[in-house]
């Protein structure tokens, strides 16, 4: 078969594959365009999804009519005023839009630039149908309508309308929040959905983010070598099944790259489930040099020069905002409403409530004597008032599982093993970031063999990884010998380890997955030692393990993400009862 030179139509198609996935993909280069072109406002028109109809008009500089047919021809843009590639600011510069768009649908563009006469342009699926004046206000708009009839191969992929129409919901919600000093509206089959006024950044993703987060979110403001993280995250306690409401923006263009996905889920490490996910919109601002937007033909893909730098920058800003909000719940809060009540109850011995001493919980569980009768609930008598401990004073215990305190504002109800598997993590975590990770040595060393580019990564980072409890030591090209593992993995498959590990240093820059699995490990440990459910603690046990949590960092969650503690405030209590 010879080598032909394919027809611009076909070219046209092939590139509307790359660039028009869907509606979505559509509707997010349009808005794109009306945002580089200057607009102070972008209204949006969908139907059925946008399967039908997708019209997006802005109030921006507007096109002459031979700027029109310009910006209907491939590799044509005003993005790119110079050869600078490396330097783009806009949305996209690519110029393959519109020609992509107009060659798999029916598209009417109207413009009207500055001082000018508005003009109109008609294409059916590639060709043009007509042109001429037309009566348009300064700026542009533009009619997408049976997007793919044409191309049934392609239409019969399309979702169903309201799934399309979500898509579409999802991109107009992100380039919003990219440029909230910009008015936005969206209407869907003549109903309005959204209608923004511009706004500072915080209010505009307010406005668009879960209305609880006001409440229940972490702001972000770090820096650190010129790459600068703003934004707001959920605490660990307030999140979703699915990610579907996490935002990234690189230098305000909205972004899904699995670099910063990442980064965001090691954040929340051993303070979320793995089946849930956090909430956030976070805004990287990133030296223009030091990022290449030109990864993917849609830009929703970026590639940084300094990938480690940048993940080091978003993990140790959001891990200590967390850190700093590690006192706050998003589970305590808890609405009152009608319960039935049963109560059965014993009482133990009388005792004074033993001041709080550091450890005076036991790691131990032989410290917790068992007796022959587990009663469903027990209390102290409240012989004194409640101090001003933040989690109050221990009254009683509830199925021998759950500590009840009284507050002064309220009463605290705590999972003991939960909190206690926290404490034990975070104690087991302090020993090793102070430089005392216990080290178990191989008797006979472990040898793993890998491939060549795999020993030079992991001789490369052999100090860092001495550090943190694994010692290996290069035995010819392609063969490493492990001369010691981190004490707390205990039995372990020492050769997978080493794969793996070598595999995500490749993929991550750095050697963070076995700093990871040491935290998995711990939590695993903590959970295996903790204060078990069952477990009958007395009075000065149960104020011990208050007063450790209220000085621990990330108390207010176990290692699996589930809250340890709830209260309920006087005025919730009063309702339960009908006073209020």
């Amino acid at each position: 078969m010879s080598i032909r030179r394919l027809p611009p139509e076909l070219v046209n198609r092939i590139a509307a594959g790359e660039v028009v996935e869907r509606p979505a993909s559509a509707l997010k280069e349009l808005v794109e365009n009306a945002l580089d072109a200057g607009a102070g406002h972008v209204a949006v028109r969908l139907a059925a999804g946008g399967l039908e109809l997708i019209e997006v008009a802005d109030d921006g500089c507007g096109m002459t009519p031979d700027e029109i047919r310009l910006a209907l021809e491939r590799h044509a843009t005003s993005k790119l005023p110079d050869d600078a590639i490396d330097r783009v600011a806009s949305f996209g510069f690519r110029g393959e839009a519109l020609p992509s768009i107009a060659s798999v649908a029916r598209v009417i563009i109207e413009s009207r630039a500055g001082g000018a006469d508005g003009w109109r342009i008609a294409i059916d699926h590639g060709q043009a149908v007509g042109e001429g004046p037309a009566a348009v206000p300064a700026g542009t708009r533009i009619r997408v309508e049976g997007l793919f009839d044409k191309v049934p191969a392609r239409r019969k992929f399309l979702r169903s309308p309201r799934a399309e129409y979500s898509g579409c919901l999802d991109a107009v919600k992100r380039l919003a929040m990219a440029r909230s000093d910009v008015g936005f509206s969206l209407d869907h089959d003549g109903r309005r959905i959204l209608s923004l006024q511009a706004s500072d950044a915080p209010e505009r993703v307010a406005a668009l983010l879960s209305h609880e987060l006001d409440r229940h979110g972490v702001g972000i403001d770090c820096a650190r070598d010129g790459v600068r993280l703003t934004g707001v995250i959920s605490l660990p306690t307030f999140n979703r099944g699915v990610a579907d409401q996490q935002y990234l923006f690189v230098n305000a263009r909205p972004v899904k790259d699995r670099l910063l996905v990442g980064a965001l889920r090691a954040a929340y490490r051993d303070l979320i489930a793995r089946d849930r996910h956090p909430i956030a919109a976070l805004f990287l601002e990133v030296p223009l040099e030091e990022v290449d937007v030109n990864v993917h033909p849609a830009k929703t893909e970026v590639r940084f020069r300094d990938p480690a730098a940048v993940r080091g920058v978003i993990v140790g800003g959001l891990r200590r905002a967390l850190d700093e909000q590690s006192g706050r719940s998003a589970a305590r809060e808890q609405a009152a409403a009608p319960v039935m009540w049963t109560s059965s109850a014993s009482y133990a011995r009388d005792a004074d409530i033993e001041q709080w001493r550091p450890g005076a919980v036991q790691e131990e569980q032989q410290s917790f004597q068992p007796v022959s009768f587990v009663p469903h609930g027990r209390a102290e008598p409240a012989s004194e008032p409640a101090p001003s401990y933040p989690l109050g004073v221990a009254r009683g215990q509830v199925a021998a599982t759950y500590i009840v305190a009284e507050a002064k504002d309220g009463l605290v109800i705590v999972d003991q093993h939960a909190a206690h598997e926290r404490l034990l993590l975070e104690r087991m975590r302090a020993a090793r970031e102070g430089g005392a990770v216990a080290k178990q040595a191989l008797l006979i060393p472990q040898v793993v063999d890998l491939e060549e580019p795999d020993c030079d990564r992991l001789e490369g980072a052999a100090g860092e990884l001495a550090g943190l409890g694994l010692v290996l030591e290069r035995f010819g090209s392609t063969t490493m010998l492990v001369r010691a593992v981190p004490a707390a993995l205990g039995k372990t498959d020492v050769a997978g380890l080493v794969v793996d590990l070598a595999a995500e240093i490749a993929a991550l820059g750095g050697a963070l997955s076995l700093r990871d699995k040491l935290d998995l490990v711990a939590a695993t440990i903590a959970c295996h030692g903790s204060v078990r459910a069952g477990r009958v603690l007395s009075v000065a046990e149960m104020n011990a393990l208050l007063r450790e949590m209220e000085v621990t960092p990330r108390s207010g969650q176990c290692n699996h993400g589930r809250p340890t503690w709830v209260k309920l405030g006087h005025g919730e209590i009063e309702k339960l009862f009908g006073r209020r």
